[in-house]
């Protein structure tokens, strides 16, 4: 399996002070906002200083991230504005609809389930087991 590189940087454009809560939530795949939350609640539960020097400390020694060729203008663009959600509520899905998404999908997956459990119980299944083993 071919593993990507992945590297720290910091993303200013994402970043409220530095970036480097961005930059490290794209390193870890972490959503943002939980990556500002568990920097504020270890600044506060450590008393401060320890935590904030280490983000100044980040802010001065991670590199900025670099722009990346957007596939969709081809131009040279910080974020790309095509982006695939995998999240209902990142889609901008009605709650209705993403239930009836959902309730289709439960209800082909166990059809399939279905079809299996009858083609294990049936006894063509079961000729067909004592065939192989022969």
């Amino acid at each position: 399996m071919n593993k990507l590189k992945r590297e720290l940087y910091r993303d200013p454009k994402r970043g409220k002070i530095a970036g480097v809560c961005a930059g490290l939530s794209d390193y870890f795949n972490m959503e943002l906002w939980l990556v500002r939350i568990l920097f504020i609640t270890a600044v506060l539960l450590s008393g401060g200083p320890l935590f904030v020097v280490i983000y100044i400390a980040c802010w001065f020694i991670l590199d900025k991230k670099e722009p990346s060729l957007s596939q969709s203008t081809g131009k040279f663009d910080e974020i790309d504005p095509i982006s695939v959600k995998f999240k209902v509520w990142q889609k901008g899905e009605p709650p209705r609809q993403a239930l009836f998404d959902l309730k289709d999908r439960l209800t082909r997956l166990d059809n399939r389930i279905q079809s299996m459990e009858t083609y294990v119980t049936s006894s063509e299944f079961t000729v067909s087991r004592e065939i192989n083993k022969l």
